[in-house]
């Protein structure tokens, strides 16, 4: 049998077969995103239960012309695949390669960035406004995943959306029962009731009279319509009454089943004819197709290479502990030492390192779902009774909740600790990702500590300073391992704001903020220069830097994050302060937005490896090492 998938190269050549051909692709693009997603690694449950509903999509619909947005992103590898990306997908989030998320730049397909959630909607609405106020006939479609419905953006583009007019608005929420972690909230308990429910009968039935409505004669029309309204209202009542996006103005559809193409493939094709606002309530799968991902989809959700005749296999325990894994025994062993501590995730439980935080201390846990603004307003709320809020979060994701940790949290000076995971290069993830601007949006909010790891030992210490810290602090780490230091099982604290100096040398000091530090380790020694753990951002060690400045000629600093506002900055600004006229050599992330690609490559290329360092210290400094 030939493939048909190999045809396609574009929405164009799938609207070529005939329908009776699309489950036969179907099952071709699952079992070529489980080889490819094998091979390199990347998101695949979201991806297996998407095909169906993809296909039907492009088939229905005449994109790009008709502007397809996927939310939040790494449930459209199939979407890639259909869209001319065939061949790239084996290489998907390497450096070079095609992106693990839809991007604007990289095809015309992808209308609309996409890998924080919950924006679809709103951005559907505004490509609506502007098609309808330049006279553009076309659909909008939002594919919003139900986790990505907790989010309180969703309900603002909903409720802008149900009072607009003249727009053609297609809002599909594929519910798969699962976001990343399992679902959470009344929300997701609503859907729930709705898919066991009668209320699709009562709609399609509505629909169906409508039609017979515009062909009766007018005086057995108007009686059709008053028995129509009586028997709806009746059924509505029966059935818990109208939909939440009935009230909104949409037109709910659904449940249906999001794998039946023979089920998608009409109601799509209705609700494009119908145009206006439409909701579409699709019911999939995660991992569907590949039984070890449907019976853990946690687990496949974002896994590396693997083989799929064998599955994931457990890598076996590590000598080696990851910064997240650091964090999430810390936690527990403060937990179980204050009654105090409150743990809090926006929905990233095993991400951020809570499960056995969960599974000890349930009813200290609070999973928000996607809603990294009520996260750290609900922490205030905690703080502000006497409890020790710990919220622990992506630095990328707490972008989100910016205002609220400044007006909720440390205008107040509340005790809240955040816990910023995935801080500097995150890999294949990418710009979307990337915790590249968390210390210089922090160190400029009075108040707020900013802590910044060197190694393991460093973050459990700096956990717990800021932790007994009594108001508003941060400890930002890296995605993945560090350098196999030794753990303590204990919850000491070092003196906040103090440095370590960690090589004594002379004429230049490296001040390293972070993990970069064992980067410069190998530089300091052939040169004989100093090295300092920094530690602190915000309060800086005034003190160590006047000591240093005093004995050296000139200062490199050394960060994983944005050049502008970040911890060389705060150096500089400490120095002209003071009067110092010392040159400083500042080491960090340009003013770009950095792709997705292997984390040490990525340094590497950035100048943030040894060699690297090496050779910018040996440009600036050439006179005195």
């Amino acid at each position: 049998m030939k493939s048909l998938l190999n045809k396609i190269e574009s929405p164009s050549d799938l609207k070529e077969l005939t329908r009776c051909q699309l489950p036969a692709l179907s099952k071709e693009l699952r079992q070529y995103i489980l080889e490819s997603v094998a091979k390199t690694g990347g998101h695949l449950s979201s991806n297996l239960g998407t095909v169906e509903l993809t296909v039907a999509l492009h088939y229905i619909f005449n994109t790009p012309h008709d502007r397809l947005i996927w939310d939040v992103g790494h449930q459209a590898y199939a979407h890639k695949v259909l869209t001319g990306r065939r061949e790239d997908l084996p290489f998907i989030r390497q450096q070079h390669h095609i992106s693990g998320f839809p991007k604007r730049s990289e095809s015309p397909y992808d209308a609309f960035g996409t890998a924080h959630s919950s924006t679809s909607i709103s951005a559907a609405l505004g490509m609506a406004v502007a098609a309808r106020n330049q006279g553009i006939n076309r659909q909008h479609i939002a594919v919003i995943g139900d986790g990505a419905m907790s989010a309180g953006m969703v309900f603002e583009a909903l409720n802008n959306a149900g009072d607009t007019e003249g727009i053609n608005l297609l809002v599909i929420l594929n519910d798969n029962d699962m976001s990343i972690s399992p679902p959470v909230g009344a929300l997701n308990k609503y859907f729930s009731r709705l898919i066991s429910s009668g209320l699709p009968l009562y709609k399609e039935a509505s629909d169906v009279s409508k039609m017979m409505l515009e062909r009766m004669p007018e005086p057995m029309a108007e009686f059709a319509r008053r028995f129509k309204g009586h028997v709806k209202d009746q059924a509505k009542s029966l059935m818990g009454g109208t939909s939440l996006f009935d009230e909104f103005g949409f037109n709910y559809v659904g449940p249906i089943d999001g794998h039946d193409l023979d089920a998608l493939l009409p109601v799509l094709y209705n609700v494009k004819r119908l145009g206006g606002l439409q909701f579409v309530h699709v019911i999939t799968k995660k991992g569907n197709g590949y039984e070890l991902a449907e019976k853990d989809p946690v687990l496949y959700h974002g896994p590396g290479k693997f083989n799929p005749s064998e599955g994931i296999k457990s890598s076996g325990s590590s000598a080696k502990q990851s910064f997240t894994q650091v964090f999430g025994h810390w936690l527990c062993d403060m937990a179980a030492s204050d009654s105090k501590l409150i743990g809090i995730t926006p929905a990233m439980r095993e991400g951020s390192g809570l499960v056995e935080f969960e599974q000890r201390f349930p009813q200290r846990y609070f999973d928000v779902g996607i809603a990294e603004q009520h996260a750290v307003t609900f922490a205030g709320g905690l703080a502000c009774e006497g409890l020790k809020p710990v919220v622990a979060i992506y630095s990328t994701f707490l972008q989100r909740g910016y205002d609220q940790v400044i007006h909720d949290v440390a205008l107040q000076d509340l005790d809240v600790t955040f816990a910023l995971d995935r801080a500097g290069l995150v890999g294949a993830d990418g710009a979307t990702h990337a915790g590249n601007y968390d210390i210089a949006y922090l160190r400029c909010i009075p108040n707020m500590v900013v802590a910044i790891p060197s190694d393991e030992q460093e973050s459990r210490l700096l956990l717990s300073t800021c932790y007994q810290h009594e108001g508003p602090a941060s400890v930002r780490y890296p995605r993945g391992g560090g350098v196999g230091a030794k753990v303590s099982d204990t919850l000491d604290t070092v003196p906040l704001g103090k440095a370590v100096k960690r090589r004594q040398g002379s004429k230049v000091a490296i001040l390293a903020f972070g993990p970069l530090l064992h980067e410069a380790i190998s530089v300091a020694d052939k040169y004989d220069l100093s090295l300092v753990d920094m530690r602190f951002v915000k309060p800086i060690d005034e003190d160590m830097l006047v000591e240093l400045a005093a004995s050296h000629q000139g200062f490199v600093t050394l960060e994983e994050g944005a050049l502008m506002g970040g911890a060389g900055s705060a150096v500089i600004e400490f120095l002209n302060q003071r009067d110092i006229n010392l040159p400083v050599l500042q080491l960090a992330y340009p003013d770009q937005f950095i792709d997705h690609g292997d984390q040490q490559a990525l340094r590497a290329e950035l100048g943030l490896d040894a060699t690297g360092i090496e050779r910018s210290v040996q440009q600036r400094f050439a006179d005195l090492i």
